[in-house]
């Protein structure tokens, strides 16, 4: 029988189970696909604490949420404590449960600016500003981490046990470091290490592509719950696979294509909706590419789907292409 999740300040998660935030992925329609499947949480795309403080309109889209996807967590970067602080402050009436800061990210424009997974070198510049920020607000404060920067600076427990005590609820561990990106394979050693060491709970991330994955984790960490990123690109289903094999000890594939069909149309539905038929078009195509990944056919499918410009195209696609 699948257990319920982490308490995250007054949010008791009903299961293990989380979207990771990832930035391009996880926005409003995403996750609302993931929540109906039984996400316990899902998490928003990061945003910058200096282009909240800058009033950027972008940025106040990314922060939009919709009534039927809470719990949600908003996710912050950014690397001056004071900085931080101020935007957590304009945005805590913002609808959303957590406040996540991103201490993973391996983006190089973003390492570059000494934010994200860079911080992560600087281990009491990191502890500044999770305080700042989890002094700043009201509502609970959680950290995504890194097993470090790189080989030789290994560093996830030294920054777990200072996000504890500088007022953290929770810490993401992300098995790999900002060396890797996401390649290799992800070291859960150093997540059950992360919680040997301290007594908030802590979030397994790294390498969960099915069920199976998730409760092997959990057994070798003894982790509190699991962040899944690229195992749920194209597969929301995978909450609801995630649910049924911990309460059954079994669960059922991924949808044929006619049932997978009708999933896409939905999700392009709600992405013209949140973000007009232009761009919606255009964010879909990696999308669909994802959703159909290990089909029969899914190659042409791919190479057809970048080549679609219309509204009525992908439709038509959706309805034909997709079935075949």
């Amino acid at each position: 029988m699948i257990k319920t999740g982490p308490v995250i300040g007054n949010t008791q998660l009903a299961s293990p189970f989380i979207l990771a935030p990832m930035a391009g992925v996880s926005d409003m329609p995403f996750r609302l696909l993931c929540r109906e499947m039984g996400a316990a949480l899902v998490s928003m795309e990061m945003v910058s604490a200096k282009a909240i403080l800058f009033k950027n309109k972008n940025t106040d889209k990314l922060m939009e949420a919709h009534p039927d996807e809470h719990p949600v967590s908003l996710q912050l970067f950014g690397s001056e404590p004071d900085v931080m602080a101020e935007a957590a402050k304009q945005i805590e009436e913002k609808p959303f449960e957590i406040l996540d800061i991103n201490m993973g990210c391996p983006v190089p424009k973003v390492v570059n600016n000494g934010e994200g997974s860079a911080l992560m070198r600087d281990p009491i510049l990191a502890g500044r500003i999770i305080e700042s920020v989890a002094k700043a607000v009201k509502k609970p404060v959680t950290v995504k981490i890194r097993k470090g920067f790189d080989a030789d600076h290994v560093n996830a427990v030294e920054i777990a046990r200072i996000a504890e005590v500088s007022g953290a609820a929770v810490v993401t561990v992300h098995g790999r470091t900002r060396e890797q990106l996401y390649e290799g394979k992800a070291d859960w050693e150093i997540i059950a290490a992360v919680k040997d060491a301290v007594k908030i709970p802590v979030i397994g991330n790294g390498d969960i592509f099915k069920p199976e994955d998730a409760e092997r984790m959990m057994s070798q960490t003894g982790c509190d719950g699991v962040a899944v990123g690229r195992g749920a690109q194209g597969n929301p289903f995978i909450f609801r696979q995630l649910q049924e094999y911990f309460d059954h000890g079994s669960y059922g594939k991924k949808p044929p294509l006619k049932e997978l069909g009708l999933t896409v149309k939905r999700h392009l539905s709600m992405e013209v909706e949140h973000k007009g038929e232009y761009t919606a078009v255009r964010e879909m195509r990696k999308h669909i590419a994802w959703y159909t990944a290990g089909y029969p056919g899914s190659a042409a499918m791919r190479r057809k789907v970048n080549e679609i410009d219309s509204l009525e195209e992908m439709y038509r696609f959706l309805e034909f292409g997709i079935q075949r």
